[in-house]
């Protein structure tokens, strides 16, 4: 005979409340989806004006507009090369003004050496 009487002896649980007072947890999926969008796209955050979209492990900014990371990559890209054609043709340049300067040059010391021969041939007479 227990000297306190029954040692176990719990007491009785309140019931709980319910978690939500919405029912959408009873709907299919389809229908949530239909009824809340849950369409789950690549994650997006603005930070500071700036839109960053989630893609393929990396974080890619929208700012352009539609234009994709890769595509900005592209265009980077074809900026450089464009860029490198750009001082290229700079240096061309720069090098044929050189050589028209001294063909330009050249002929007039040759055109004033032909009007001192004439001049000399002249006074000759």
């Amino acid at each position: 005979m227990p000297l306190f009487g029954n040692t176990f002896s719990p007491k009785k649980t309140p019931p709980r409340k319910s978690a939500s007072l919405s029912n959408l947890h009873t709907l299919d999926r389809s229908t949530r989806e239909i009824e809340l969008g849950l369409e789950y796209g690549a994650p997006v955050m603005n930070i500071g004006g700036q839109s960053l979209k989630f893609e393929d492990g990396q974080w890619i900014t929208e700012s352009a507009g539609n234009v994709s990371g890769k595509e900005v990559q592209r265009l980077k890209k074809r900026n450089l090369q464009l860029e490198e054609e750009n001082n290229l043709l700079k240096i061309k340049i720069e090098v044929l003004l050189d050589m028209l300067s001294e063909s330009t040059a050249e002929t007039h010391v040759i055109q004033k050496e032909l009007e001192d021969i004439k001049n000399n041939s002249r006074r000759k007479k």
